[in-house]
């Protein structure tokens, strides 16, 4: 979700893949980890930093602001897009990650003009 905190509005949703590592597969729950090579999904709040050119196109860094995921920077967790992430809900699961937040091609767009006409930094929720 982006969320307008001024006029308390979600303005856009999309899908989000998570961590590969993050999957138990006797269940249906989730695991989370701030450690590196996990793979696994880090909760907490994140600023969004840099954009950069990465292998994905273009990506975002992001900085961990929680104990729960102060490692994001040096495990290279990025926000980036991913062309296998639907735009829309799935009956299947859709695409994993190596722990990145990773949004459709589509999406990407709509973030790009977000962050870039934003005065302030960009605070990113990771929730469960």
């Amino acid at each position: 979700f982006v969320h307008d905190l001024k006029n308390d509005s979600i303005i856009h949703r999309a899908l989000v893949a998570h961590g590969s590592g993050s999957e138990l597969l006797e269940s249906d729950s989730l695991m989370f980890s701030n450690i590196p090579n996990s793979y696994q999904s880090s909760l907490g709040k994140y600023r969004i930093g840099g954009k950069y050119m990465g292998n994905f196109g273009e990506s975002y860094k992001l900085h961990g602001l929680d104990m729960s995921n102060s490692n994001a920077f040096k495990r290279y967790i990025v926000l980036h897009p991913y062309s296998a992430v639907p735009d829309e809900e799935q009956d299947y699961p859709i695409i994993l990650s190596l722990g990145c937040p990773m949004v459709s091609n589509s999406f990407m767009n709509i973030l790009h003009g977000v962050i870039a006409n934003s005065p302030k930094s960009i605070l990113m929720i990771m929730y469960y």
